[in-house]
């Protein structure tokens, strides 16, 4: 199984790992970089991805084990990412690098898995 995950270079406090492309958009809305038409439209993508792509429950407490989703390299995880154009979109706009990190195992303790993502504690720092 081959795992990815885009990321930007910037390090998240809460993981000490690469920001997610999820949360670097949210970052860039919460600070009120975008317009009020994209705006609309990331709360409407998001809406969305929350929908159908499951959301890890450890979230839900703050994430106390600093876990870090990737995307499997499945049809469900790939048609996610083929999903995400406004993401893709959005950070091009921004000046967001994307980097893409990729894996043959799990980088590091899996502590949860669905059919798109699985979600690890990670082992050591991940480089971006």
């Amino acid at each position: 199984m081959r795992y990815f995950r885009i990321h930007t270079q910037d390090i998240a406090y809460i993981t000490g790992q690469p920001r997610g492309i999820f949360t670097a958009v949210g970052k860039l809305v919460d600070a009120g970089k975008l317009t009020e038409e994209e705006t609309a439209e990331y709360w409407r993508n998001r809406e969305y991805f929350e929908k159908v792509l499951p959301v890890p429950p450890f979230y839900a407490q703050g994430n106390p084990d600093r876990a870090v989703t990737w995307f499997k390299d499945t049809p469900q995880g790939l048609d996610i990412w083929n999903q995400m154009d406004f993401y893709r979109r959005i950070a091009g706009k921004y000046g967001l690098a994307l980097h893409r990190s990729e894996c043959d195992t799990p980088p590091g303790t899996v502590i949860y898995e669905d059919d798109f993502q699985i979600a690890v504690k990670p082992d050591a720092k991940v480089s971006p």
